[in-house]
């Protein structure tokens, strides 16, 4: 068995990147999902100040919280099948910071 530093300086190159791209799109992602649904929310609270509809405010947050449990548990899945190494969760850690 040989060891080759050229081919694991590759993968730990193609880790970090593939690290920073996912964290830096992830991060901008979320900042546009959660822009729509606040602008969701408020005008429903809007429409409910100004008598249009009515809201069962429990139910509301009762969905919200399913929806944080569910999105959570979709992340750790992501994450137990992502690529363990340090590279890639440094890339992703610098990318979520810079996006």
């Amino acid at each position: 068995m040989e060891f080759s530093l050229g081919g694991m300086m590759g993968d730990v190159g193609v880790g970090g990147v593939a690290g920073f791209v996912t964290g830096y799109a992830l991060k901008k992602f979320m900042k546009i999902v959660m822009t729509i649904i606040g602008a969701y929310i408020l005008s429903l609270f809007w429409l409910q100040q100004k008598g249009v509809i009515t809201i069962d405010t429990q139910k509301l947050f009762n969905l919200a919280e399913s929806a944080t449990s569910q999105t959570v548990s979709l992340v750790q899945k992501a994450v137990g099948l992502l690529p363990g190494t340090g590279a890639f969760i440094a890339g992703f850690y610098l990318g979520f910071q810079k996006g």
